[in-house]
């Protein structure tokens, strides 16, 4: 038996480990690990922390206020006396929380009656396949879709960064497709299409948050979904349908893609985490597309998901899945209704920044700067534009300058984009803050207007 000599270096670690330990280099890694793209969501989480006196529109969760850690019992004990009342024996209930649990996930019927009765979308229990969070629901979607470099994924741009860092790790190019100020144009989407064919590929999916959008805060008429539904049928495409905020906004609600969807072209990707439970880390995906093999045998998509699930987290949380179950089962499966005092929180925080941007930046005066901003009747994000160059260095001088902070939109736009734009959350805010934190932002507004190094710049 041979010894490599202290201090030695092994081949691929290189020479400069101390005491022998291995070095790795970064760059002998895999490529998405050094892509900027894999810091924004630790940024999203962190920034807040990170200048603590700051009021800070960046973070995209919900209000603390809005839970009761009693609830959590409350609601597992709902579900066990569910599991009871069902006929399941005692050993049974037991193994519902303590053991591993099946991979596709042990509350579809509950989710299945609670998209009925508060969606519209009707669907068979054995179609959806519960997740940790709706993260995993991305990644293992686009696992099982695209299959090869002669697939084409496309985006709605800007979006949300989760599903572009997910394409990163499994080496997928993403397609942006850029929505216009007014919002996305099914026109823009066929340009795509026909592009990505011209190329001699075949378009797989496109993917899009039709309510309330983060980061954009745009939402789709109902109009529109009718035309990409028939827009995706006559191109033989998958939509892939995300909407965490709709049930975090003042109703009534549009109908989703795939409530409207009578050929099975939606792939519908759902999250507790706005709506119930964030630290449950619960969400879901309806796959139920027929998947048929060579041998003429069918099934549907969730079948496959679910294998893939098995190779990377085996299941979700028993015990998580458990508090979404109760939580459901105590609103009669509305969670619309569980949601009426956050939504008609959020509404208001919406409406009370919009007043004060409009007070704060009269219409004469924001057209002077080069400001706008949308208007979202909904979700926790909104746009504003502005006049300078809304990067880190930006960010960083108005927190430490102003004490206020917010997300640049650049973060959000795949092929590069968004450079003069900020996203605003309304969702963490304390009533008072937001007077308070606009003003401020105002001020930095302007203060960055009138440096000499912006005069011209956009």
């Amino acid at each position: 038996m041979t010894r490599c000599l202290a201090g030695a270096a092994s081949p691929g670690t290189g020479g400069d480990a101390a005491e022998g330990r291995v070095l790795l280099r970064l760059e002998e890694l895999h490529a998405s690990v050094s892509d900027p793209l894999m810091d924004t969501m630790n940024f999203l989480n962190e920034v807040t922390n990170r200048y603590p006196e700051a009021i800070s529109f960046a973070p995209g969760r919900p209000r603390d206020s809005f839970f009761d850690t009693e609830q959590i019992f409350s609601y597992i004990r709902g579900y066990l006396d569910y599991l009871a009342e069902k006929g399941n024996s005692p050993d049974r209930i037991r193994s519902a929380l303590f053991q591993y649990g099946a991979t596709a996930g042990q509350i579809q019927e509950i989710i299945a009656d609670s998209l009925l009765v508060d969606e519209g979308i009707s669907v068979p229990a054995e179609s959806i396949v519960v997740t940790v969070g709706c993260q995993e629901a991305m990644f293992l979607v686009l696992r099982a879709l695209i299959s090869g470099p002669g697939d084409a994924f496309l985006v709605a741009s800007p979006c949300y960064v989760g599903i572009t860092g997910a394409a990163k790790l499994l080496d997928i190019e993403v397609t942006p497709v850029e929505e216009r100020e007014s919002g996305f144009r099914c026109v823009d989407l066929e340009a795509a299409i026909v592009a990505e064919q011209a190329r001699g590929r075949r378009v797989r999916a496109f993917y899009i948050v039709p309510d309330h959008s983060n980061p954009a805060g745009t939402t789709l008429p109902v109009e529109t979904r009718r035309e990409l539904l028939e827009l995706a049928a006559l191109h033989d495409i998958l939509i892939i349908e995300d909407s965490p905020y709709r049930m975090v906004s003042r109703g009534p609600h549009l109908q989703t893609l795939k409530s409207l969807d009578s050929q099975g072209r939606v792939v519908h990707l759902g999250s507790f985490s706005k709506s119930a439970f964030p630290g449950a880390r619960v969400g879901f995906v309806i796959a139920d597309q027929q998947v048929t093999d060579a041998m003429g045998r069918s099934g549907i998509l969730a079948d496959q998901l679910a294998k893939i699930k098995s190779m990377v987290t085996v299941n979700t949380s028993t015990l998580s899945q458990a508090v979404i179950a109760g939580t459901l089962l105590a609103c009669q499966g509305r969670i619309s209704e569980h949601n009426r005092q956050p939504a008609a929180y959020y509404g208001d925080a919406m409406a009370a920044t919009l007043g004060e941007l409009d007070r704060h930046l009269p219409a004469e005066r924001r057209a002077a700067l080069g400001v706008r901003w949308n208007e979202p009747d909904g979700g926790f994000f909104l746009t504003v534009h502005v006049p300078f160059l809304a990067d880190n260095a930006a960010l960083a001088r108005c927190a430490l300058e102003f004490g206020v902070l917010w997300t640049p939109m650049s973060y959000f736009y795949p092929n590069g984009g968004g450079d003069y734009s900020i996203r605003l959350s309304v969702s963490y805010l304390e009533p008072g803050e937001i007077p308070e934190g606009i003003g401020r932002l105002v001020g930095f507004i302007e203060a960055e207007a009138d440096r000499p190094a912006m005069a011209g710049a956009h």
